[in-house]
């Protein structure tokens, strides 16, 4: 192992101040919303952080790494289409606004209030299966990256027994993740995937920088330019060559961020925990900045492995780590070229700093999954056939051994796992199980009052239906009869069930029978307002700002916020436009584009470290924010808020007017 001890004192250092902010929660964990929803309490900005660190995981970025390493540069340029896309998301505050009105606190909960409890039964089972299928091989990833990154021998011994280093590193990070999620539930994980985020994006600041001051710009031109023809990791026009990552792999990209926006449950905890619904547009509108930044470190990480595999320069190291990637399976090279590379040059202090900030990558999101899935088996699978609610001890023990089950089941899971594909590719497949038919069913239900149950239904099967098919003829040995499925990636397969199951959705809901769903009582909007829950509010008709998505929620400050937040895309779309636009008519040749990612590459770090500043301000706080009201005991805790749904609305919900509730309840 190549720790010296300041590594081992980053790693530790930061290992006790989340122990001891997930301790702090503890006392404030007894009841069930505060478990599953952090007792719907979050601000703005530590929503958007821990949210935005739940979905950055260890294998998220070696997926990320391994699509650098075949398009470099190319992979930041495309994305660019996605902002206009992400300016209408941002404004409308689309699927979250909505669905933070309606106060459950699972996608499934929702779908009994919009549709039937079957159907909530039955969503829940997919989502569960889905995700921790998707979960599954986290560990196994992830503990593979740590081996790597810190040259951990296959096997060691302790007390005379020789154990394995693989087994044995998955189960200390699960064990490390659980506690987090024992100690505290959603609050916990919240507070300190927030701290995790601050530290993370300061951590990958430090690491591009030096990692751009160790290789060097010549060094990384050299290498970039020597690339073959029509396979260049600097000119988007200039990618041919490659398959899995092209054009028409960003252009579904755009498609699928829309559709899938509230799909994927991995983090659902957080889709509840803010405040209200205005503080949860804000984290959305927030959350972008993040993301972008984040493209960055997994763009200079796979482009430095470039160099340090074939500049001569550094070809006695190389030498070395390829000789241990020859050692492993072809299957799993792609994965570890970027950690064995960064443990073969970084230095002490360095490398634990790397080493910490992965940790807090993968802390951050197994405790948030084991929460979802745990949760959504709990909440969604089990609790709608009980006749009588549990007790608030009883359900938090079971909501505990429901997450134990999941860190169980994905632990034996990766013990067994062989990457057959790019992990991207793999998350796509297994994601779209539930998102390619749930999509429907959410956006439809949120959005259009004429949506029906039968619709759901239909959707839903259709979307699964494909996506798994797509799973196993993918996962099937090249067969020349299965060749026209086989020769699709899998975010084409993702794509295909997208829209079987909207036309599904459409065609249903438009041919069978009619009947309009109560919005307002669902989403407590007019005389069904909980005090709270929106923060101004009147019958003056909406000016144009307003219905672009400027609310009179939005203070002043809201609005300087969204200008910015907005104006981001929209300069960086203007460039796709107007440089797409030029090659058209000019042949632009490879150096012209090196010049353009040169500062791209230090404008982008720039503002990383300026973003990082001003989140991390926010996030402080929020959290400070967020302990005060916690003491002072200013969040009004509901007990039965428990996920329970009575007549198409939470139980946890004033009571109404029976004769109106019977009205209502007479729908299909």
């Amino acid at each position: 192992m190549n720790l010296a001890p300041i590594d081992w004192g980053i790693c530790l250092a930061l290992l006790a101040v989340l122990i001891a902010f997930a301790i702090k929660t503890t006392r404030y964990t007894t009841s069930v919303p505060a478990f599953l929803s952090a007792n719907r309490s979050g601000g703005r900005y530590v929503v958007a952080m821990a949210k935005e660190m739940a979905a950055l995981s260890v294998i998220t970025l070696v997926g990320l790494f391994e699509s650098g390493y075949q398009i470099g540069y190319v992979q930041v340029w495309w994305p660019l289409m996605e902002g206009p896309a992400m300016i209408v998301i941002a404004l409308t505050g689309w699927v979250i606004y909505r669905f933070r009105e309606t106060r459950a606190m699972t996608i499934a909960q929702f779908l009994e209030m919009r549709y039937s409890r079957n159907f909530r039964v039955f969503a829940g089972i997919v989502a569960f299966l889905s995700g921790i299928i998707n979960f599954g091989i986290f560990p196994a990833v992830e503990a593979r990256f740590f081996m790597a990154l810190c040259h951990m021998p296959e096997t060691f011994r302790v007390a005379g027994l020789t154990l394995a280093t693989f087994p044995v590193l998955m189960l200390g990070m699960l064990t490390l993740s659980l506690a987090f999620v024992f100690l505290g539930g959603l609050l916990a994980i919240m507070v300190t995937d927030c701290i995790e985020g601050i530290f993370a994006f300061t951590g990958f600041a430090i690491i591009i920088i030096w990692l751009l001051a160790y290789f060097g710009w010549n060094r990384i031109t050299h290498t970039l330019l020597a690339q073959p023809a029509e396979h260049s990791l600097v000119h988007p026009m200039h990618t041919g060559g490659e398959e899995s990552f092209n054009f028409w792999y960003y252009v579904i990209g755009v498609v699928i961020l829309f559709y899938t926006w509230l799909g994927w449950q991995g983090a659902a905890g957080y889709n509840s925990a803010p405040r209200n619904a205005h503080e949860a547009k804000m984290a959305n509108i927030l959350a972008g900045w993040r993301w972008r930044v984040l493209m960055l470190i997994a763009t200079i990480v796979p482009i430095c492995v470039h160099v340090f595999l074939e500049h001569p320069d550094f070809a006695p190291q190389a030498a070395a780590v390829n000789e241990q990637l020859q050692a492993v399976d072809s299957e799993a090279r792609s994965s570890l070229r970027a950690p064995l590379m960064l443990g073969a040059i970084l230095p002490a202090g360095m490398l634990g700093l790397t080493v910490a900030t992965m940790i807090a990558c993968f802390v951050s999101t197994s405790d948030t999954y084991l929460h979802s899935w745990g949760s959504i088996l709990i909440q969604d699978v089990i609790l709608p056939f009980r006749k009588r609610p549990f007790t608030t001890r009883q359900h938090l023990l079971l909501l505990r051994m429901g997450i134990l089950g999941v860190a169980a089941f994905v632990f034996v899971f990766s013990l067994f796992y062989e990457p057959t594909q790019y992990v991207n590719m793999f998350l796509a497949l297994t994601g779209a199980v539930f998102v390619g038919g749930a999509g429907s069913a959410i956006i439809g239900g949120l959005y259009w009052k004429r949506g029906t149950t039968a619709a759901a239904w239909s959707a839903m099967i259709a979307g699964m239906t494909l996506s798994a098919g797509g799973i196993i003829l993918k996962q099937m040995p090249p067969n020349p009869a299965l060749h026209f499925v086989q020769r699709f990636s899998g975010q084409e397969l993702t794509f295909f069930s997208i829209l079987g199951s909207i036309a599904m959705y459409v065609l249903v809901s438009l041919l069978g029978p009619q009947a309009d769903f109560n919005m307002d009582r669902m989403l407590h909007r007019g005389k069904y307002a909980i005090a709270g829950e929106h923060v101004v509010g009147d019958s003056r008709p909406p000016t144009i700002m307003e219905k672009l998505g400027f609310t009179r929620e939005f203070s002043g400050r809201d609005r300087i916020i969204t200008y910015l937040t907005l104006a981001w895309p929209l300069i960086w779309t203007a460039v796709f436009i107007a440089v797409m636009l030029y090659n058209l008519v000019h042949k632009v040749p490879e150096n012209s584009w090196m010049v353009y990612w040169k500062w791209w590459t230090l404008g982008i770090l720039a503002a990383g470290i300026a973003i990082t500043i001003w989140f991390s301000l926010g996030s402080v706080r929020d959290i400070h924010r967020l302990f005060r009201d916690l003491r002072s005991g200013a969040i009004n805790i509901n007990l039965a808020d428990d996920g329970r749904v009575v007549d198409h609305h939470s139980a946890g919900d004033p009571v109404e007017d029976p004769a109106v509730s019977a009205k209502e309840s007479i729908r299909r």
